[in-house]
């Protein structure tokens, strides 16, 4: 399976490694430690050395409970990264909502917008559909940051994910874009109860049915605090224990903090193969 991006056609038939480059002053996990373009891109480079395949660059936070950030200001967050980034060799996925800013990162050459809304905000669908070959990744999310904690979902989840992230998937293939350019991300801790992310662990394959390249977002979440007890910074075991479990469950790409202790993780499970 190959997951075409703007650049890069990235093959999933081998667990892809994406590290989580946050330029905000207040992720939930890291905020603040890579702001500013030159610590940034300082942290695209270490993630590289470590073993990242991938690079995903956000401006925004999307913690519960956090605030929207101006077009402007994510702009001025992001831009400087992704035009460094770009000339480091791997492909660069851009963590962001706002068509505005999808625009300016397909030009700087980003190959993958990462959509937490999944393409459901203002022109978003058409920017990336105007696109000729840049990937995307459509996440589930319940309701919005601001509240999705206050009132999660009720019920199976799993169904309900899957539901959604295939009508909006074939909306998009709708509008002209391959199937081959689009990922999907059931949306771990974004609006859903603690168990209800471990259910859709334990019945992941399901998610694989449409026959799209899956993504997984464990790292530091709150359910795996919920399952240990542990603080957000102690989450490192949990978060690659997660990540094998997804990628033993099919995922082909797990979003990481952690990039050298998930490849080493991987590097084991891949000898057991």
């Amino acid at each position: 399976m190959l997951w075409h991006t703007s650049r890069f056609a990235i093959d999933l038939d081998r667990p892809q490694v994406m590290g989580i480059v946050n330029t905000t002053p207040d992720s939930f996990s890291d905020g603040g430690r890579h702001a500013g373009p030159g610590a940034a891109l300082r942290h695209c480079e270490a993630l590289l050395r470590d073993g990242a395949d991938l690079l995903d660059i956000g401006g925004e936070s999307t913690r519960p409970g956090s605030p929207p950030v101006p077009v402007e200001e994510e702009l001025a967050r992001v831009l400087p990264v992704v035009r460094g980034a770009v000339g480091l060799g791997v492909p660069v996925s851009v963590d962001t909502s706002k068509p505005e800013v999808m625009r300016a990162v397909l030009d700087l050459g980003a190959d993958i917008v990462n959509d937490v809304w999944a393409l459901r905000r203002g022109d978003a669908a058409a920017v990336v559909a105007a696109h000729p070959s840049c990937g995307i990744c459509l996440m589930h999310m319940h309701g919005e940051p601001g509240s999705m904690q206050v009132a999660p979902m009720e019920g199976d989840a799993l169904p309900q994910v899957l539901s959604f992230l295939e009508r909006h998937a074939e909306a998009l293939q709708a509008l002209g874009v391959k199937k081959t350019r689009i990922l999907l991300d059931p949306g771990i801790g974004f609006g859903k109860m603690v168990a209800q992310n471990f259910a859709l662990l334990a019945r992941q394959r399901a998610l694989l049915a449409p026959g799209y390249g899956l993504l997984a977002g464990w790292s530091r979440k709150s359910a795996l605090g919920a399952a240990t007890g542990l603080e957000v910074g102690e989450r490192l075991i949990p978060s690659v224990a997660a990540a094998l479990l997804a990628v033993e469950r099919g995922a082909h790409v797990v979003r990481v903090h952690d990039v050298r202790e998930t490849v080493q993780a991987l590097a084991v499970w891949r000898a057991a193969q």
